[in-house]
């Protein structure tokens, strides 16, 4: 595995990341989620795509891709690991989004390209990453109340907006994935946001990807 290589491929594809949106005046009627994980001890990634309706939040549709894991886990390096994964589910829905949230960080990134930014530029969609963890950076403490928000900033730069999203529940890490500004990735992570520590698109994603309780009584009301 040629490190160096990667790294740099990094280093050119995070400088191509657009930082600015037209989302307001293009506002997405659907909006995807994304979810991406690792079955039979890492042999296979299992990437889920969701499809949403918006402003209702509605499921529409769902695909669940599996395909040979192609390079082991490496810290700062995974959205190589996990992006063709989520090219083949990406390939198979019938119809695109406007707008894409994925599981894991865009620009939050020690050289600034997470999967949400990786993937997104692939695509060409605006992308939003949201991530559980933080992988680098710092930010101040938030208060409890949901709603509550600092900023990530890595030597000087903001990254992410750290995001208190529901009571009694650890942070998100909201940030630019492509096409996206940093405030309009939180202002769209909120306007997902129904009562759930996860934002619809990327909780649906989990639920189809993990075959939770809420996905399985869908399946069952669709016949």
């Amino acid at each position: 595995m040629d490190l160096a290589s990667l790294r740099k491929q990094q280093i050119d594809l995070a400088a191509q990341v657009i930082r600015k949106d037209r989302l307001e005046q293009d506002p997405p009627r659907l909006i995807a989620g994304a979810d991406v994980g690792f079955e039979q001890g890492g042999d296979v990634t299992r990437a889920a795509i969701v499809l949403l309706k918006y402003p209702s939040l509605e499921l529409v549709e769902y695909q669940v891709a599996r395909v040979a894991t192609s390079m082991p886990y490496i810290p700062g390096f995974l959205s190589f690991r996990e992006y063709p994964a989520l090219l083949t589910a990406w390939e198979m829905l019938s119809q695109k989004p406007d707008l894409l949230f994925v599981d894991g960080h865009g620009i939050s990134h020690p050289r600034r390209l997470g999967v949400a930014s990786h993937f997104g530029l692939l695509v060409d969609v605006p992308t939003i990453g949201v991530a559980k963890k933080r992988l680098c950076g710092k930010f101040e403490p938030l208060s409890e109340e949901p709603g509550s928000c600092q900023l990530l900033t890595d030597k000087g730069e903001p990254l992410a907006w750290v995001l208190r999203s529901k009571k009694r529940c650890n942070p998100l890490f909201v940030s630019t994935g492509h096409r996206v500004s940093l405030d309009t990735a939180l202002l769209w992570v909120n306007r997902c946001l129904v009562g759930y520590r996860l934002p619809e698109p990327t909780r649906w994603a989990d639920a189809v990807a993990s075959g939770r309780p809420a996905f399985t009584r869908w399946q069952a009301i669709q016949g």
